[in-house]
């Protein structure tokens, strides 16, 4: 039986990537989408473990084929997508597809595949414990911090367009609504 498309946005902070990792290892036979950039290698990522390393031609030559789902210049030659061939195989081995996207590359998922898939927002209780938590991370610089706060006020708008918004007040409620709806989605 082919896989199911399960979509998550966040905004950055969100805990999206910690409540991901969690499904990832409550077996329900999913597997992680991997991105295409075209972006070099850093250290010692490799192709088609962390990304699709492509150049910026390549990359170009793949959007006029029409070969991605979704896709952003993010910088001028900075490209990041999501090819459709490699999800397609492994929906086709049964596995069920995870996404960790932006707001517009998981509506532009969610309306190619339609009820094949999910798609679930998750969102902070608030912008000021969203900054809070960016601020406890201490990874980013003041100015950082305030561009990924812009851009969260910005994402939230998009939430109504997902088919589950999952607030994140409390990690493990979080962790524990957002498996609840996988495995229902799963079951239908």
């Amino acid at each position: 039986m082919a896989g199911k498309l399960i979509i998550f946005s966040a905004p950055s902070g969100s805990g999206k990537s910690t409540i991901i990792n969690y499904l990832l290892t409550q077996n329900l036979h999913l597997t992680f989408s991997i991105s295409a950039t075209s972006r070099p290698p850093r250290g010692t990522e490799q192709h088609g473990v962390e990304y699709y390393f492509l150049t910026p031609e390549e990359f170009r030559r793949r959007i006029a084929n029409n070969e991605f789902l979704e896709y952003e210049e993010v910088y001028q030659d900075r490209f990041y997508g999501t090819l459709k061939a490699p999800i397609e195989q492994k929906l086709q081995e049964g596995y069920n597809v995870v996404f960790d996207v932006d707001v517009v590359g998981g509506c532009n998922i969610k309306k190619f595949y339609g009820n094949r898939a999910l798609s679930i927002f998750i969102q902070p209780p608030s912008v000021e414990e969203l900054r809070r938590r960016l601020e406890g991370r201490a990874t980013d610089a003041p100015d950082v911090i305030e561009s990924r706060v812009a851009k969260a006020e910005f994402e939230l708008g998009f939430a109504d367009k997902f088919d589950v918004v999952i607030v994140n007040d409390d990690l493990e409620t979080a962790k524990a609504e957002a498996l609840a709806t996988l495995r229902n989605f799963l079951q239908q």
